[in-house]
């Protein structure tokens, strides 16, 4: 495994909130309007102790310094966050209204970008302020704001996806036969935790017929020789996410079961050779899509090719019909096609893939071979 990376200092958050500042007045809107959670935690590295009615809101705008409105019992931990230098904290006290503390410092007919999981309760209070604003979400109005990583964040990316390699070599080793899904989820959820992730977010085991289900949540079947069984784990480790996907049988595959993983194993192989700066998101998605169709599958690969990845699992861009948006390098992205078969199996092979200065980079490098286990 590799070493804790260095932290990201006041420099860096500044750097981060001026360029969101500018690719805010480069789109059109007068700002961006930043509540807690992942898009706060990227822009200043404070995150609010608990999920709190109380307004916590970063106002970014081109030519303004940047300004963090909180509660007063929560100042002091605001103060301790990295990026706390680099903007002015503005509090408010129980009792008092904080859209009145917020509202000078918006334009008062400005369009803002707002984070997505602001709540409706604040940006109703900030209408009710400054009823001639208005709104519109951050996926929309800024979708590509944290979709090009720099080198720090390529290293803590490409170091959970080394633990995530980790877990799935050491997953291998365990029984599957006669155990539950759920037990297998948590031998998953253990070794992410073993080899450096903070959080779990997802651990899919989905065997048999349950792995026709994309997103099956591991339950109490009780997985079985001859079992098809699709491993799909993930967290944060270092801040950055993780996200990979296996198929694996429970003793010897048939013959169709072999083809199937073998088409999509080759169509993943397929959109990963795609990746390269200037083509677009969707075009990931076509090369996909055109050899399942091809071999015969085409309506069972039900899902969007891949999604973007870093401070949360799934954050733009996405690879699907309809994504012009081009590749940059920097950008990371999940490349994970799938067949399901209904009352039968499913299969899926994903890795992480960061686009360079003339291609692509995997950072999952297991292997995408049908493993068998026991």
């Amino acid at each position: 495994m590799t070493g804790t990376p260095a932290p990201f200092t006041a420099d860096d958050y500044q750097a981060r909130m001026e360029r969101a500042a500018r690719a805010a007045a480069d789109a059109g809107l007068a700002g961006v309007l930043v509540a807690p959670g992942p898009d706060l935690v990227w822009l200043t590295g404070y995150a609010p102790p608990a999920a709190t009615e109380r307004l916590t809101l970063l106002v970014l705008a081109a030519g303004q310094d940047p300004v963090l409105v909180v509660p007063t019992l929560e100042a002091p931990d605001a103060e301790k966050a990295a990026g706390a230098p680099a903007m002015t904290l503005r509090d408010w006290t129980d009792g008092k209204d904080p859209y009145a503390t917020t509202a000078p410092l918006l334009d008062a007919a400005g369009r803002f970008g707002v984070s997505d999981n602001a709540w409706a309760l604040h940006l109703l209070g900030l209408q009710k302020a400054l009823p001639g604003t208005s709104y519109v979400s951050l996926t929309e109005g800024l979708p590509m704001l944290r979709a090009v990583k720099d080198a720090a964040e390529l290293e803590r990316l490409a170091a959970a996806g080394e633990a995530a390699d980790a877990t799935y070599e050491e997953i291998l080793k365990v029984s599957f036969a006669g155990r539950r899904e759920s037990e297998v989820a948590g031998d998953l959820a253990d070794l992410l935790r073993r080899f450096g992730h903070s959080q779990v977010d997802f651990t899919v085991v989905g065997s048999g017929p349950n792995g026709a289900n994309p997103h099956h949540e591991a339950g109490e079947r009780v997985i079985d020789n001859g079992d098809m069984v699709v491993l799909d784990f993930g967290g944060l480790k270092h801040g950055y996410g993780s996200d990979t996907s296996r198929t694996v049988h429970v003793g010897e595959p048939s013959a169709e079961e072999r083809r199937v993983h073998d088409v999509v194993r080759e169509a993943q192989e397929a959109a990963f050779r795609a990746v390269r700066p200037g083509i677009a998101c969707q075009d990931v998605d076509r090369v996909a899509r055109a050899h399942i169709t091809e071999a015969g599958y085409g309506d069972r690969f039900i899902h969007r090719t891949g999604h973007g990845i870093g401070v949360t699992t799934h954050e733009p861009p996405y690879m699907i019909e309809g994504e012009e948006q081009p590749l940059v390098p920097g950008m990371c992205f999940s490349v994970e096609p799938g067949i399901y078969l209904p009352g039968r199996f499913g299969v899926r092979i994903e890795d992480i893939v960061t686009v360079t200065e003339d291609g692509g980079r995997r950072l999952n490098n297991t292997s995408r071979e049908m493993a068998v286990v026991h």
